[in-house]
């Protein structure tokens, strides 16, 4: 049981290690905070979409916008695709689950704002529509992957992890929040 934690632990320790000794992957989260402080200056907000741990990430950090993260300061405006129960149930059962998404953001996405696709696998349908659907309407789109980046990597500005490991990719994607959200914090209040 102990190995198996120490192995945990030590994978979560290299997957950031890989980050921490990628410049160009560094590059590209400076590069997201910056385009979220674009966005919240031009009145836009930040909208996420995840499922299963990803939207429970997509959830967590919308949170940390409209609460607080490190300092006291004004809400910054963020949601996320899908909190809202009656109309995901509602949407899934008329038009399908790959449709859950797309459906609520062509409603509620304006030009100017940040879509933020949260997907280890790059792949999850319901997400590929929604970036299709948000990409249409002119948003800055954004993804967080594992390494392969999916069908993802080749519809937005892509931030993968490198690492193929679930656990380990989410972990990193809260991290990447989380840094971001500092960054954000620290720029616009």
């Amino acid at each position: 049981m102990r190995s198996l934690i120490k192995s945990r632990i030590q994978e979560s320790i290299e997957a950031k290690q890989a980050i921490l000794g990628d410049d160009t992957l560094l590059a590209y989260i400076h590069r997201l905070a910056e385009a979220m402080l674009v966005t919240l200056k031009r009145g836009g907000k930040i909208i996420f979409a995840g499922n299963g741990g990803s939207f429970a990430d997509a959830q967590h950090l919308a949170a940390e916008f409209t609460s607080r993260f490190t300092k006291e300061r004004n809400p910054l405006p963020a949601l996320v695709l899908g909190a809202n129960s009656s109309s995901m149930s509602a949407i899934g059962n008329d038009y399908g689950y790959s449709q859950v998404f797309a459906r609520e953001l062509a409603c509620l996405a304006r030009p100017e704002d940040l879509f933020l696709a949260i997907s280890t696998s790059g792949n999850s349908d319901n997400i590929i529509r929604a970036v299709d659907i948000a990409n249409e309407k002119g948003l800055d789109v954004w993804a967080l992957t594992g390494e392969a980046g999916g069908r993802l990597s080749g519809m937005c500005q892509c931030i993968m992890v490198p690492s193929t490991d679930t656990g380990r990719i989410q972990e990193c994607h809260i991290m990447i929040g989380h840094i971001v959200c500092e960054l954000v914090e620290k720029n616009q209040c």
